[in-house]
């Protein structure tokens, strides 16, 4: 049997079809590369269990048929990026009355482009073209990239039919918010909730009560001391579920295990938070309306440190300013990478309908000094909020130098944090590290501590003149 016998108008291998028979374990790119080509040209129709060039039927039955289904499923969430739209299914056929399964990808063109494949570290974009999948030209990567660039995740229709039921969750947050009022019909399709066709928007769909997806992930951890690298992680938990349950779960997360102190203003004793709940609210709304939901595979972390609070979103300021660090935070400028989502989240009295709401961190901490005032950095994957913990009274450890995570270096000490964060930007002499350090320039130090670091290559040592200079190996570290 062949394709065309069962299904209408079906062509030789052209620019919009292609056939395997089987899917090459030997050989991922090749048939990998052929779904990224059809998402960044205009879609098309990939067919398993059918041989190339002849359309000759060579079928599945139905176990090999889940597998191989499986099997593509986990190729694809693994090495294309972001994941292409696309639709599979079986479709079934008879010979000699035993029972035979083709699979079916319709892949449909992505609204953002381009999508890349990676493969053992190594990014590749491609193009279909004439019936051919080959790598895409500068001139192509280029229309893509400007054809895509104003396309939202959360805007996007999903598969999802509108269910009011589905919702309620997420009225409950409303009308506690707005003072008992009811979130109407009227204000869901205002904002876009649904199409005509009553399909979701994507954004919409992390809303609903039973969603379980992982494109709402966040990591909550608490460490016992002032960095990731080597200190001992005291709690890690992981969640996942609708957006509202997200931000509840963040909030008791800190505020279940932030510390609380009572200071003495006059003749009067008051109780103070580690962090101001208006600060740490701001700060997670604000990581949950700004992510990056295009990013798969990463999730919101929110990690408790002896000295601070750090929140941190995927994604960077969404087609705003490149940051590096900053504690002007009423002057960061940002548009909204999820109007949709942000739009339900105004609606709901936790997010200004204008500006990012950082003002209302700046004023939380206004009384607090230099070592306690919050800040942000910003990379191109991540953006990070810094809330220092009120409750410590020597402020964030160590804020002129970056806060780095590397694996713990074997034998190591107390020291080996500043050490490679004091000389993360500038080499050091020996001298001026243990003046940094604040302890003598002790064969313990040379020997135990720049000595260790340097046998595993966490520290690379030159020599100016007659002084040793040590500098941090950045391939062994990265910045937090």
């Amino acid at each position: 049997m062949y394709l065309e016998e069962i299904i209408d108008s079906v062509q030789l291998e052209d620019d919009r079809i292609e056939c395997k028979s089987r899917l090459n374990r030997e050989d991922i790119i090749g048939w990998l590369k052929s779904i990224a080509g059809f998402a960044n040209a205009s879609g098309g129709d990939f067919y398993i269990g059918v041989e190339d060039k002849t359309n000759k039927l060579i079928g599945f039955d139905r176990k090999e048929a889940d597998s191989e289904r499986n099997y593509l499923n986990n190729q694809i969430n693994e090495h294309l990026v972001p994941i292409p739209p696309m639709k599979i299914s079986f479709m079934r056929y008879e010979i000699k009355e035993n029972e035979r399964f083709i699979i079916h990808v319709q892949i449909s063109e992505a609204a953002v482009k381009p999508v890349i494949l990676k493969y053992k570290g190594v990014p590749s974009i491609f193009m279909r073209r004439d019936g051919f999948t080959n790598g895409a030209t500068y001139e192509e990567i280029i229309e893509m990239s400007v054809k895509s660039r104003n396309t939202q995740y959360d805007i996007l229709p999903s598969d999802r039919k509108y269910e009011a039921s589905e919702f309620n969750t997420l009225r409950e947050f409303y009308t506690a918010h707005n003072n008992g009022r009811v979130l109407t019909e009227k204000a869901l399709q205002s904002m876009g909730f649904y199409n005509e066709e009553g399909l979701l928007a994507n954004g919409v769909v992390l809303f609903e009560d039973h969603y379980q997806g992982k494109k709402t992930e966040v990591q909550c951890s608490v460490f016992s001391g002032f960095h990731k690298g080597s200190e001992r992680i005291v709690t890690i938990n992981r969640f996942h579920g609708d957006i509202i349950s997200v931000i509840n779960y963040m909030m008791e997360f800190v505020t279940q295990r932030m510390n609380h102190s009572m200071i003495k203003l006059g003749n009067t004793r008051k109780n103070i938070d580690a962090y101001p709940q208006r600060a740490l609210f701001e700060g997670v709304i604000n990581a949950v309306a700004h992510r990056d939901y295009f990013l798969d595979g990463t999730q919101i972390q929110v990690d408790m440190f002896r000295d601070r609070l750090e929140i941190s979103s995927p994604g960077s300021f969404y087609r705003g300013e490149k940051l590096g660090k900053t504690y002007d935070l009423s002057g960061i400028i940002s548009k909204r990478r999820n109007e949709l989502i942000a739009s339900v989240l105004v609606s709901c009295n936790v997010m200004e309908a204008a500006g990012t709401g950082f003002d209302k961190i700046i004023e939380e901490y206004a009384g607090a000094d230099e070592a306690h005032r919050p800040y942000i950095y910003s990379s191109s994957d991540h953006f990070t909020l810094v809330l220092p913990d009120l409750t410590y009274m020597d402020g964030v450890e160590d804020s002129q130098f970056p806060i780095l995570s590397y694996v713990p270096v074997p034998n190591g000490t107390i020291y080996d944090d500043k050490v490679l964060s004091f000389c993360y930007y500038q080499a050091h002499k020996v001298s001026e590290i243990a003046e940094y350090l604040g302890i003598s320039d002790s064969s313990y130090l040379r020997k135990q501590v720049l000595g260790n670091l340097e046998e595993n290559q966490y520290l690379e040592k030159s020599k100016v003149s007659r002084a040793m200079y040590f500098k941090t190996n950045r391939e062994m570290v990265e910045v937090s």
